[in-house]
């Protein structure tokens, strides 16, 4: 018999936060999937409330009007199952709070909240005995949290690096693809429903942030919160940059990074490094052909090896699956009386700060185009001990200085361009040696400007 005809079964009752683009398909999904997923729980699943800012919007047919509710609080203490799709901080953080003391379990794909007050989250669902699942708060559609959380519990991850911002990695991918500059890509993925209107929790690699948050906290059992993440967007990546990468062989992507450092025990042992930033990473490596708005994340755990995980990283129905995904285990455990995976924050590793990581990096300079100057640069980058792997003329960039240049040639003194642009590849360096190099290359008379640094990853 069906538990949806079984009289004696209890319905599990579910709240719903929110109805937008995920939260309508949410909810349709669990009109559509009704039979499926209450075979699969083992009770039905019935939403007792979906709580809006606003009654009177036509949401479509998948939700109830009669359903909505704007009195958040009363809707939560009914409820055995929570779904929050508000996103935001507040109120969202109080609802949560009021609905794991309630004894409700709790499914969320809400990243910032986690990244910033996560561990309050955390201690409140151990203190109630409830769940707190958030699957949908990382890559989208893309099985990853359950993986590292659960599948790779056993084994031991040194880093996990990817693409986790499909905003991003789409304007990025529509630079590198039409050469199209920053602003005119960030129009076109507005246009196409991508980017916010308000796009600057991506474009600044705020959301890539909060998920490299959770992905450190889960990884490596250390408690590691946004303000631990080094974070640098990419408003500043150029076609200019987009075009050098070209010629060297590689593609700009912004890349989530977190990854344990052993300093070896001498040093103080092990230590946690989160971060953020545009890179450029090689033609031949699996991330550079990632495309438009997808996501794509590695793992490399000790026994596990190296392992790659792909798909769409945003939508509503991609994002949906995940949601439902949680929403099937906390129900089944709060059928059979289990408790699914709890914070595990028992190595407490401290966090490296940015200064002491080492990377490869590109640096484009307008420099005099003169004798020496190549000789002058180079002994700067040597006297911070970095040393200089490719460097070759680039295109000139036409920049503030170009009106004086032009002025110049009309007066009748020599077409050449005084002027040239470089671009300069090193090995790899420290991120405290390169800001002093950048520091004197600044106030040094051959060079006129800093047009570019970016990070060289993967290689």
């Amino acid at each position: 018999m069906s538990p949806l005809d079984d009289p004696s079964v209890r319905p599990l009752r579910v709240a719903v936060l929110g109805a937008g683009i995920v939260g309508i398909e949410v909810l349709r999904l669990l009109q559509e999937e009704r039979e499926d997923l209450a075979q699969r729980v083992g009770a039905p699943l019935e939403v007792i409330g979906i709580s809006v800012r606003d009654r009177g919007k036509d949401r479509g047919e998948h939700v109830d009007p009669s359903l909505l509710t704007e009195d958040a609080e009363a809707l939560v203490r009914e409820a055995d199952l929570v779904v929050e799709l508000m996103g935001g901080i507040e109120p969202a953080r109080t609802l949560l709070l009021e609905a794991m003391r309630g004894g409700a379990s709790v499914v969320t794909a809400n990243k910032a909240l986690l990244a910033q007050d996560g561990v309050e989250l955390y201690e409140a669902a151990d203190a109630a005995g409830v769940d707190l699942h958030f699957e949908a708060a990382v890559a989208g559609a893309i099985p990853l949290v359950r993986p590292i959380r659960e599948s790779l519990a056993g084994d031991r991850i040194q880093r996990v690096l990817g693409i986790v911002n499909g905003t991003t990695n789409y304007i990025l991918d529509a630079m590198t693809r039409t050469g199209a500059d920053f602003a005119a890509a960030l129009a076109r993925a507005q246009e196409l429903g991508y980017a916010e209107a308000d796009p600057t929790a991506d474009v600044e690699g705020l959301d890539a942030a909060a998920k490299a948050s959770i992905l450190a906290s889960l990884a490596f059992h250390t408690r590691v919160g946004i303000q631990d993440v080094h974070v640098e967007g990419i408003t500043s990546v150029s076609a200019d940059d987009i075009a050098a990468a070209h010629r060297l062989g590689r593609v700009i992507k912004l890349l989530s990074i977190v990854e344990r450092i052993d300093d070896g025990v001498e040093a103080g042992g092990e230590r946690v490094s989160a971060r953020v930033y545009p890179a450029m990473i090689p033609l031949s490596h699996p991330l550079a052909s990632v495309a438009e708005a997808y996501n794509a994340v590695f793992v490399e755990a000790d026994a596990a090896g190296s392992l790659m995980f792909y798909g769409q990283g945003a939508g509503g129905a991609p994002t949906a699956s995940a949601v439902l995904g949680d929403l099937v285990s906390v129900a089944r455990q709060r059928m059979h009386g289990g408790k699914g995976p709890r914070e595990s924050h028992y190595a407490e590793l401290p966090i490296v700060p940015i200064e002491e990581l080492r990377s490869g990096f590109y640096v484009a300079l307008t420099v005099a185009d003169q004798p020496g100057v190549l000789a002058a640069v180079a002994g700067i980058l040597s006297s911070h001990g970095i040393s200089i792997a490719t460097i070759h003329q680039e295109p000139l960039v036409e920049g503030p200085e170009a009106g004086a240049v032009h002025a110049e040639r009309a007066e009748g003194s020599p077409s050449r361009d005084p002027r040239a642009r470089i671009g300069i590849v090193t090995h790899v360096a420290s991120e405290s040696s390169m800001s002093t190099a950048l520091d004197d290359l600044s106030t040094t008379a051959a060079v006129v400007t800093i047009d570019s640094v970016l990070r060289v990853e993967g290689e």
